[in-house]
């Protein structure tokens, strides 16, 4: 008996939280160990369909970083990176568009859709919603850095993906782009979630990561940081406890936040159903990100 309790309790918690957050749309952006993983995947993918279930509208934006190095391998290439961001000739584009369009993003679709929710992969002809051009990245000496079929997105197709949305199918993208004439671009996963966040004025934008949040210390799970804005950013960055590939993702959420997404989270993909965790319960488990301080009491702003 007091198991059940216990669990109801917990739906009761969830109550307040199912009925804010019905009908806005939250962009996951999947990676890392919470994509390896096929344990860790399948349970953010059963959040994926409570969240579909009881109204929230899931939109998920995946990279594949690990599943393209060992693909690359088995092509005898060398993966070769300048700030972070892969290098993507004609060869190395060509595996990429297959392990995230033909492989990673049909796995996800039909993982979904075998947990009872429905799913549609948005990547082909009309289908497609991102659309970009090449990145070129400043160099030391100021000038730019070709890095091949690498690109940034500029125009997210939002109507189609909020169609999708409407229908109760969780649009699922992969983080390629197609440019003016039509090719393929190599996306960083990250900055394309923040701009489908961006796109359709997401409630949240969340990011599943390697590590329970933003750490004061890397070592010590018990710092984590719950709560930052803006300005808490920045300070972390210039005090170097924000460094290496957090800082895209911090900046990443910032960016979105001034843009018109209205939160941001950082947690452990690791972690069973921490997707749930954090949107519908009080305390939540990893770093919630908005551009202004809110009361010291608030966990969470509950219209």
């Amino acid at each position: 008996m007091n198991d059940a309790i216990r669990k109801a309790e917990v739906l009761i918690e969830a109550l307040s939280y199912i009925r804010t957050f019905r009908d806005r749309l939250t962009v996951i952006k999947l990676g890392g160990s919470a994509m390896e993983d096929a344990d860790a995947l399948r349970s953010t993918l059963e959040d994926v369909v409570f969240m579909s279930t009881v109204g929230m509208r899931p939109i998920l934006v995946h990279g594949g970083g690990k599943p393209i190095d060992r693909a690359m391998a088995a092509a005898g290439l060398q993966p070769r990176k300048v700030q972070g961001r892969r290098c993507t000739d004609d060869a190395t584009l060509s595996i990429v568009v297959k392990v995230l369009g033909g492989e990673i993003n049909a796995d996800i679709v039909k993982q979904i859709r075998g947990l009872g929710g429905r799913a549609v992969g948005l990547h082909t002809g009309p289908l497609q919603c991102l659309f970009g051009e090449r990145l070129m990245l400043p160099g030391d000496d100021g000038t730019p850095i070709d890095l091949g079929r690498v690109g940034k997105v500029t125009r997210v197709d939002h109507g189609l993906i909020e169609d999708f949305c409407s229908g109760g199918v969780v649009p699922v993208l992969p983080s390629l782009a197609l440019d003016d004439d039509g090719g393929w671009l190599n996306v960083n996963a990250d900055t394309a979630a923040a701009a489908v966040g961006a796109a359709v004025k997401a409630e949240k934008l969340v990011f599943l990561s390697d590590t329970p949040g933003i750490l004061r210390d890397r070592r010590d799970e018990a710092t984590l940081v719950r709560n930052l804005d803006a300005q808490g950013c920045r300070d972390l960055i210039d005090s170097g406890i924000i460094d290496s590939g957090m800082i895209p993702k911090v900046e990443a959420c910032l960016e979105s936040l001034r843009t018109g997404v209205r939160k941001t989270h950082m947690i452990d993909g690791r972690v069973r159903h921490s997707l749930l965790l954090e949107i519908y319960t009080d305390r939540g488990v990893g770093t919630e990100i908005v551009l202004e301080k809110q009361a010291a009491a608030e966990r969470r702003d509950l219209l």
